[in-house]
């Protein structure tokens, strides 16, 4: 591939654009905020404004519900030889390829890739790395739209994952589609909340918040195009709420019985949640290893985090993820390495030797069944701590 062309320069559209100019690639950028385009420029995303022949494909970075309109007016315009999206959801910009002169020319595609950050200055070439990227063809699709298609996820560095549009927007609203919009109803609950609970908060809420900060009108869109898929996960996530619910109630009361339910209601939901998320592929699609957090303190000065993962770095172990949790109460920070838990150990005593402060590494859960506490039986009294107020 020699040229290619990137309708829509934000975090996604600029993401693709400078993975593909690293490959030396000739990337033409066009957006109708030239701002944007300027910004992806000067980032090495390529060139402004529309090239002098057609490209070897052009990758439209457009909200949904505008894929087929800018689809059809390209094609027009004769922008490229082959066109792809990057839209999160596939049946309906399909539908209105289907309709172009030449369906053949068209593949629908979506990077499962993103950041809760938005626009140009958001975007990075090394995005897609690893992460999986869902081709729709259909029937019209031709071969060497598929292969060129093919290429842009390879140049990314991206896994192609071969899907039909219906299906791909059945799996969207149960892993990303729905969690989004329960995150901003999570994040919803925090408006008002006081200043009291707002100290108190901790990296749990900035966990199940964070994606809630994405852009409103791209997600509005989103959901508009794959609302009858969310509203079904949805719907069945309500119901377990109504258990929660009920279940919680039964434990607030006095009622044994009730106590007793609800305590096992309680439990199965929790139960089922922690096999669930042991469903969620680790890196590269692989299954979840079984891996321990180590907890490092750090200070907050400018270059701490850089010098304790250059540290890490030279210990030669393989980190999963990494967090950061910093104290509201003092300047400092805790930060998370996951590791595999056979190297936890060797790895929490090395950052000792070379003086970082390490916390002892505590297994994660199983995400097999565990044993659960009974509830009190019949009659039998109910202990409350007391709340404690004011200094020592």
């Amino acid at each position: 591939m020699r040229t290619a062309a990137v309708v829509g320069t934000g975090l996604i559209g600029t993401s693709v654009a400078l993975a593909l100019a690293r490959r030396e690639v000739g990337v033409h950028l066009l957006d109708v905020d030239e701002s944007a385009a300027r910004t992806a420029a000067a980032l090495g995303a390529g060139t402004v404004g529309p090239p002098a022949a057609p490209v070897d494909i052009a990758v439209l970075a457009v909200p949904p519900g505008c894929v087929g309109e800018v689809l059809a007016a390209q094609q027009a315009k004769g922008l490229a030889r082959s066109y792809t999206d990057v839209a999160s959801v596939k049946a309906g910009p399909e539908q209105d390829a289907l309709k172009l002169a030449d369906p053949s020319c068209y593949i629908g595609g979506h990077p499962m890739a993103g950041r809760e950050l938005s626009g140009p200055l958001a975007a990075s070439a090394t995005l897609f790395e690893g992460r999986s990227w869902v081709l729709t063809p259909t029937g019209a699709t031709g071969t060497d739209t598929l292969n060129r298609a093919l290429e842009v996820v390879a140049l990314c560095a991206a896994v192609p994952v071969v899907m039909e549009s219906c299906a791909h927007d059945r799996a969207v609203a149960l892993v990303s589609h729905t969690p989004h919009l329960v995150a901003a109803l999570m994040a919803a609950r925090l408006e008002h909340m006081s200043d009291d609970a707002s100290h108190l908060a901790g990296q749990g809420l900035r966990d199940v918040t964070r994606i809630a900060g994405g852009d409103p009108r791209l997600w509005g869109d989103i959901l508009d195009g794959n609302a009858g898929a969310v509203a079904d996960v949805l719907e069945a996530l309500a119901v377990d709420l109504g258990t929660a619910v009920a279940a919680l109630r039964g434990l607030a009361g006095d009622d044994a019985d009730a106590r007793a339910e609800g305590m096992v209601r309680v439990s199965d939901l929790l139960d089922r949640g922690r096999r669930g998320r042991g469903r969620v592929a680790g890196k590269h699609g692989q299954k979840p290893t079984r891996c321990t957090p180590v907890h490092v303190l750090i200070g907050d000065q400018a270059g701490e985090l850089a010098r304790l993962l250059a540290t890490v770095a030279d210990l030669d172990v393989n980190v999963e993820e990494v967090s950061i949790d910093h104290s509201p109460a003092e300047r400092s920070g805790l930060v998370e390495l996951v590791v595999e838990a056979s190297a936890a150990v060797r790895m929490a005593r090395r950052l000792t030797e070379f003086g970082w402060e390490v916390q002892r590494p505590q297994p994660r859960a199983d995400p097999t069944p565990q044993a659960v506490v009974p509830p009190p039986k019949a009659g039998a009294e109910r202990r409350r701590v007391p709340l404690v107020t004011g200094t020592a």
